[in-house]
C-alpha cells in the first residue's frame, strides 16, 4: 500500500507548505494539488515547508478531485460529522487514532484528503469518498487550523509510513548488580543518617519500589551512589 496526501483548493500556500512539512516529518512524500494556489518558490508555501521544500513540494502533482476517487481508496478529514446517518452525507467516521488500523486492512493505495480552510468538503465531495476521518475536539470550537490537523492525522498514522524514529527503542536501563549496589548503598545510608530502626525495612521497601518503576540508567545509577557516598562521608565526619 502506498499513502497520498492531498490538498483540496487550498487558499494559503502557507498551509501548503506547512502540510509538506508534516509529510516530511512523519515519513510521507507523494502530494497531490487539487486547484492549488500559486505556490511561489520565493513565498510562504517553501518557506513553511522545511525540508520539504527541497523535494515534497517542487514534485507535488496538480491533479482533479475525481481522479483521486477513481484511483485511490480516498479519505477525507471533516471537523463537522453531526451524530447519525439523518444529518450527515456520510456516517460514521473514524477518529486518526482508528485510521491507521483502518487502512492496515485496505489493498489498495490510499490518499488522505484536506478540504478548504474555511469550508473543507462539499456535501457532494464527501459523498464521492470512501472514508471519513475527524478529530476528536472541544464541541463549541472543533475546527482546526488546516495545517494544525493535517500535523495531526499524520501523526497518527506514522506506524504505517515511518520505519524508524529519532527515539531509542528501549531505555538503556543499568545492569542489575549497579541497581543492587545503589538499594545497598541507600541501606547504609539509613543507617548514618539515624533513621529508626523499626521504620527502615519499610524505607527500603519504597526506596525498591522506586527504583523498579524508574529503570534508572547507569548514568543515573552512578550518580546517585557518588550522591549517596558524599553524603554518607559528611554524616561520619
Amino acid at each position: 500500500m502506498s499513502l497520498a496526501v492531498a490538498v483540496v483548493d487550498a487558499q494559503t500556500p502557507g498551509n501548503v507548505g506547512t502540510i509538506a512539512r508534516a509529510m516530511k516529518n512523519f515519513g510521507l512524500s507523494d502530494l497531490k494539488l487539487v486547484d492549488p494556489p500559486e505556490l511561489d518558490p520565493d513565498g510562504e508555501a517553501y518557506g513553511f515547508a522545511g525540508q520539504a521544500r527541497e523535494d515534497i513540494l517542487p514534485n507535488a502533482d496538480v491533479v482533479t478531485f475525481e481522479a483521486l476517487t477513481e484511483q485511490y481508496h480516498t479519505v477525507a478529514t471533516t471537523a463537522v460529522t453531526n451524530e447519525d446517518a439523518a444529518k450527515h452525507v456520510r456516517y460514521p467516521f473514524v477518529t486518526p487514532a482508528e485510521l491507521a488500523a483502518d487502512l492496515a486492512g485496505v489493498d489498495s493505495d490510499v490518499c488522505v484528503m484536506f478540504g478548504r480552510e474555511r469550508v473543507g468538503f462539499t456535501n457532494d465531495e464527501l459523498a464521492a469518498v470512501d472514508q471519513i476521518c475527524s478529530i476528536p475536539a472541544s464541541e463549541t470550537y472543533p475546527v482546526l487550523n488546516l495545517g494544525q490537523a493535517a500535523t495531526i492525522v499524520l501523526y497518527e498514522l506514522r506506524e504505517l509510513t515511518v520505519d524508524a524514529t529519532q527515539h531509542p527503542d528501549a531505555i538503556d536501563r543499568a545492569a542489575q548488580p549497579a541497581i543492587d549496589g545503589l538499594d545497598g548503598q541507600f541501606s547504609d545510608f539509613l543507617e548514618a543518617v539515624g533513621h529508626p530502626q523499626e521504620k527502615r525495612p519499610k524505607a527500603q521497601r519504597l526506596w525498591r519500589r522506586l527504583l523498579g518503576r524508574a529503570h534508572p540508567t547507569g548514568r543515573e545509577v552512578r550518580t546517585l551512589r557518588g550522591l549517596f557516598r558524599r553524603a554518607q562521608q559528611q554524616i561520619e565526619e
